[in-house]
């Protein structure tokens, strides 16, 4: 990727905003948690601190994720370690699902021992179903910018990079511009990942062709418009990647973000990543604790994990820029080599707010299907 200073991440972290991309549980279950108080706890303090938290959490033995992919961002590794550092059963649900997959399991699992305990989502879904989210401020809370936050903890921006397009240079030539994908030789090449209107990652590449276009993150029409001649060429590919369409050659342009594309390049050595000069669209995703999860001290243990200094590095070490890379960084407990080898980008990065992706996914909404259908 061409790139901008290794300070890059930092700056991410500094600007963003929210970018906003089984059988019931037994009775006794139930007041376990009602008693022990994790469920409404906004801090481990409120349950005595880290090792009651801890205590409580391996008391209820599981912690249900979802729409967490092995390889996005590293949580194969991240889904394993904390299940070896606390003896705790990591179900994971619907790997590939989306962002709004995450909601819709919890609206329909509601009450259920197997509802989702916490949700990593995109912006613009984050930002529509704040209602559903627990309170809670983990211990390195004070670390995380203001602006990458809610002041009482309900989200937290956990790790973010920037949209690029993936491509396997063995079969496509570089596209140095996003129009570059409109020429004859992408025919039914290039695909997004996932349904922008559902999924983030997609949502941030229609948002990344905008901007390339003139537009703006709130002003999409012209990323929609752009997709829209992508299909009519013929060249738009209506297939969520993986990494096994990846390989496999099926899809051999991708626009995804950063860290997901280079990761690929470690399994597929002639796929290339590139973040167009002009577009530069940065964007975090959510973290938040379901306020109706069936494992509530889990669900916050597992957030403590994660913006710990062993969490957020395992997201570095995956490609991702960790929501606390600037702390970490200042206080030299950073992964240095990760760090250093992050993807660059050259010019300035443009970060939606969320006002801004909250109105583009309103005009995506209702635009989309045409464009595309």
């Amino acid at each position: 990727m061409r790139i901008l200073a290794r300070s890059a991440a930092v700056t991410l972290a500094a600007a963003t905003t929210i970018a906003l991309t089984g059988a019931c549980s037994p009775p006794e279950k139930e007041s376990e948690a009602s008693s022990s108080g994790a469920a409404t706890a906004t801090s481990a303090a409120d349950l005595g601190g880290m090792d009651a938290l801890v205590a409580a959490a391996k008391k209820e033995g599981a912690l249900n994720v979802i729409a967490l992919p092995p390889d996005w961002a590293n949580y194969g590794e991240i889904i394993k370690a904390f299940g070896a550092k606390y003896g705790i059963t990591v179900n994971s649900a619907q790997p590939d699902g989306s962002s709004q997959d995450e909601i819709n399991a919890a609206n329909q699992l509601k009450g259920q021992d197997t509802a989702p305990d916490v949700f990593d989502l995109g912006g613009a879904v984050a930002s529509a179903n704040t209602a559903m989210f627990a309170p809670y401020k983990v211990a390195t809370f004070d670390e995380i910018p203001a602006g990458l936050k809610d002041a009482n903890g309900a989200w937290v921006n956990d790790y973010g990079g920037y949209m690029s397009i993936g491509y396997d240079s063995a079969k496509v030539p570089a596209p140095a511009t996003v129009d570059d994908l409109l020429k004859p030789e992408y025919k039914g090449k290039v695909a997004l990942n996932g349904d922008p209107t559902q999924a983030g990652a997609a949502f941030g590449g229609v948002q990344m062709v905008a901007v390339a276009k003139g537009g703006t993150p709130e002003d999409i029409k012209p990323g929609v418009d752009f997709f829209g001649a992508l299909k009519k060429a013929g060249n738009f590919l209506p297939v969520d990647p993986t990494p096994a369409t990846i390989e496999s050659g099926q899809t051999p342009v991708v626009f995804d973000w950063d860290y997901l594309n280079a990761a690929q390049s470690k399994k597929l050595t002639t796929w290339k990543v590139v973040v167009p000069n002009g577009a530069v669209l940065g964007s975090y995703y959510v973290q938040a604790i379901s306020k109706d999860a069936p494992h509530p001290a889990a669900a916050r243990l597992w957030q403590e994990f994660l913006y710990s200094d062993e969490g957020q590095n395992l997201w570095l070490k995956g490609g991702a820029r960790p929501v606390r890379a600037d702390a970490m960084q200042k206080a030299g407990t950073i992964d240095a080599g990760a760090f250093a080898a992050l993807p660059k980008v050259e010019g300035t990065p443009v970060i939606p707010t969320e006002a801004q992706s909250t109105k583009a996914k309103e005009y995506l909404t209702a635009n989309w299907a045409k464009a595309i259908g």
